[in-house]
């Protein structure tokens, strides 16, 4: 038995939860709708305020999708009722942000701004010039976005230049030596 799929899923107080034919989940909270199509062939049961994820026989395919699918109702639960947030640091002499609308311009570097356009459900706010704070309701929306913006400049390993994660550990190396 999966041990993240047995868990049951609280649902707190001040969000709906439906489900409708074929397993498409709509969550309504206090911070915005999110909807899924989740797998046909796993059981997913409301009683009152527990949602209980089953799985309907031990083939591979469904004790792979069983943990998942748990996982997916609850991030979308969390999503609904708190947010997700990711923060970006940029790092680097001359390196910064700014932020006009909706569109993220990132100086790094290159010879040209870099421009992103944050998507729909998804804000990027700056916070001075070098912290990004990526936010919204769903948490694969936000993950990606942070991840296209790392993905501009990457941090590199001899002195640490670029966009990274908040808390991220980068592996230094030794430059060069030099002749002896």
């Amino acid at each position: 038995m999966s041990r993240i799929g047995k868990n049951p899923i609280n649902i707190p107080a001040g969000v709906d939860v439906k489900l409708a034919d074929g397993n498409f989940m709509t969550v309504k909270g206090p911070k915005g709708t999110l909807e899924r199509q989740l797998e046909p062939g796993i059981g997913i049961e409301i009683e009152g305020a527990v949602i209980n994820v089953t799985r309907p026989n031990d083939l591979k395919r469904f004790k792979s999708l069983h943990g998942l699918t748990r996982t997916l109702i609850d991030n979308m639960i969390v999503g609904v009722t708190s947010g997700y947030t990711k923060t970006l640091e940029i790092v680097g002499t001359g390196y910064r942000a700014a932020k006009a609308g909706k569109v993220l311009t990132l100086t790094l570097g290159y010879s040209h701004p870099v421009e992103m356009t944050d998507p729909d459900g998804v804000e990027a706010t700056v916070e001075g010039t070098t912290k990004i704070h990526v936010t919204g309701i769903d948490k694969e929306k936000v993950g990606q976005h942070a991840a296209n913006i790392r993905a501009k400049r990457p941090p590199e390993p001899y002195k640490g230049k670029g966009v990274k994660y908040a808390g991220e550990y980068i592996r230094r190396k030794a430059g060069k030596s030099g002749k002896k």
